[in-house]
């Protein structure tokens, strides 16, 4: 439980600002690609979850081109680590996230935009002091359900980083484990309860602040 809650969080600090960034590059931006960087963005969506894992492994593994650099210059090793189940959250819920934060930047007024450019304002400042301020319940909208995608996932983890107990075992793989043991039906009947439990919570406070944001835009 500790683990996956310590894992969930590190996917949701880390992809943060990348999730703000890339939304803002897709609804802000017109480039050639843009269509399939969108695809590629949500790929974790459409891919099965053990495909995304091998992915990762290829890639971020010991002997992957970047996971080989990283651990050669760096020291940073992903496969069969807990940093590398932070990594496999915040890849799958990062679709999540990123949808959330560009219908919160599709739906601000671009006038308002437009009139701080007018006053001087340089982009930075107007995106830290208009456009960021109207975005704030979007981005914590796509932050609650990336963090409850990471705690619920299974698949690229457990082929990414295995199911080592202490280490890389989280909410997901603990319940398939407890699962395949006698007398584990009642430990995994309690997880599974936690998980519930978490995702609906995460769903009902992603719908709150939906709404709060469409009622500040309409009072707008």
């Amino acid at each position: 439980m500790l683990l996956s809650l310590k894992v969930a969080a590190t996917a949701v600090i880390f992809s943060l600002p990348l999730g703000v960034a890339m939304a803002w590059l897709l609804s802000r931006r017109d480039f050639w690609g843009k269509t399939l960087l969108n695809g590629v963005v949500h790929l974790p969506l459409i891919l099965p979850p053990v495909v995304t894992g091998y992915v990762l492994l290829l890639t971020f593994g010991r002997r992957g081109a970047v996971g080989a650099f990283l651990d050669q210059w760096f020291g940073l090793v992903f496969s069969f680590r807990w940093t590398g189940a932070a990594l496999a959250a915040a890849v799958m819920g990062f679709p999540l996230l990123v949808r959330s934060i560009r219908l919160s930047l599709d739906a601000v007024d671009r006038k308002l935009e437009a009139a701080a450019a007018t006053l001087g304002a340089p982009p930075p400042f107007v995106f830290l002091t208009v456009t960021l301020p109207l975005i704030l319940p979007g981005i914590a909208a796509g932050a609650v359900l990336a963090f409850a995608k990471a705690m619920g996932e299974f698949g690229a983890t457990i082929t990414f980083v295995s199911n080592i107990p202490g280490e890389t075992q989280t909410l997901a793989s603990a319940i398939y484990t407890y699962t395949q043991v006698p007398g584990g039906e009642l430990a995994a009947m309690r997880l599974t309860a936690i998980s519930i439990v978490i995702s609906l919570a995460a769903v009902i406070a992603s719908e709150i602040l939906a709404r709060r944001l469409a009622a500040r835009q309409g009072g707008g």
